[in-house]
């Protein structure tokens, strides 16, 4: 079976999506599977990809604009039994969906962008939105063959974002892929990338620098506890695009401003290498669909520090591999300040129950094969119909 996954770019700086394509693609079944994005060909990131990748950059528009797209999938739309459309709100969602629908069989990973913290959050794009959303993105999903969550407190959150909802939901198990067994190479490229780290205690958060995630909230408390706990450092690592780092350590005062490191986006053995070094993973966001990092942290055996916001947060902490909190100043003190209670023995056996929870519910060497299985049964129910 062929499969083709399209995405607005593959650029690992963008998150999320970028790593469901990787996983899906290093760890599904036999099918072979292509991928096409309206990156530049020129782009490095593309070489790391063993399937076919068709790039097709777009003129400059923040939308993605292309008839290049659109003609590329109506003359290689016969080639392929299924597609997966990655993310919303991109003319790659009006694309797929004016070439395949009746055609061929489209699932649609919204990734978490049908949030209703998003139009509380920025209410003028909200408006903005209704105007793409009734012609045009409520019809790709409404035509879809499924819309793929991954967790059911995501497929409810998506009903509130619209009172036009109708697609056929399924929430499909997630996760992301262990990361090997060679742990003290991956500690030693995390400190070489991150040196005076070394021989320190430490928290770690790894994601976009982004209001979204909290990161203010996260520095803040940190700030707050740090003389509680004076041996603590903090890492923050992750792509800046917004710049954010000088303001938030505007106001930090010396001593504290020297416990908290920067290395930017870590990848590969030095990401692995950060989660296995820190003492717990922290996650402070205001919105989560899933978060890979999560999931990232618990096959490294680290327990993870969460806000309620993030959506598996309360099967994480009923797990006992971490811990949950609200996504607020007082939220995130109490989230770091029942950490630093904890007795060591306490903590070995939270992240002896992180390593049992990724293995349990978040292995997408199993979880993948579960995924691309549904295009399968989606042929068979498009045959039918």
């Amino acid at each position: 079976m062929r499969i083709l996954h399209v995405i607005p770019s593959l650029d690992p700086a963008t998150g999320g999506p970028v790593e469901v394509v990787r996983t899906l693609i290093n760890y599904g079944p036999d099918d072979s599977q292509e991928v096409a994005t309206l990156d530049d060909p020129s782009s490095e990131f593309l070489g790391a990809y063993s399937v076919p990748v068709h790039a097709l950059r777009p003129r400059s528009s923040s939308y993605g604009r292309t008839p290049r797209l659109l003609d590329w999938l109506r003359e290689n739309s016969g080639r392929f039994e299924g597609v997966i459309l990655h993310g919303m709100w991109q003319y790659t969602g009006y694309a797929v969906w004016r070439t395949m629908r009746g055609r061929v069989p489209y699932f649609v990973f919204p990734h978490g962008m049908l949030d209703p913290w998003f139009k509380h959050a920025y209410p003028l794009k909200h408006l903005k939105k209704w105007l793409y959303w009734a012609p045009i993105e409520y019809r790709v999903l409404r035509d879809a063959s499924r819309v793929l969550f991954t967790c059911a407190p995501e497929a409810e959150l998506a009903k509130q974002t619209f009172w036009l909802h109708r697609w056929r939901a399924t929430v499909v198990p997630f996760g992301t892929i262990p990361p090997g067994d060679d742990s003290d190479a991956q500690r030693e490229a995390f400190f070489a990338a991150c040196p005076e780290i070394r021989d320190v205690r430490f928290l770690l958060f790894l994601g976009r620098i982004d209001r979204k995630k909290g990161c203010d909230l996260l520095i803040d408390s940190f700030s707050r506890l740090a003389a509680h706990a004076p041996e603590l450092h903090l890492v923050m690592a992750g792509p800046d695009p917004g710049n954010w780092r000088e303001s938030l350590e505007h106001s930090l005062e010396a001593e504290v401003a020297s416990r908290i490191h920067w290395p930017g986006m870590l990848l590969g053995d030095a990401k692995w290498g950060a989660f296995r070094a820190a003492e717990a993973f922290v996650l402070p966001s205001h919105q989560e669909n899933f978060g890979i990092a999560v999931a990232e942290a618990l096959a490294c055996s680290r327990p993870v520090l969460l806000s309620k916001n993030v959506n598996i947060a309360s099967e994480i902490a009923s797990d006992g591999a971490g811990l949950r909190e609200a996504d607020t100043a007082d939220g995130v003190d109490r989230l770091l300040t029942r950490w630093l209670e904890m007795t060591p023995d306490e903590r070995a056996a939270m992240a002896a129950n992180a390593l049992d929870c990724f293995h349990r519910r978040y292995d997408m060497r199993d979880n993948a094969k579960t995924i691309l299985r549904l295009f399968h049964e989606g042929g068979a129910e498009a045959s039918e119909g």
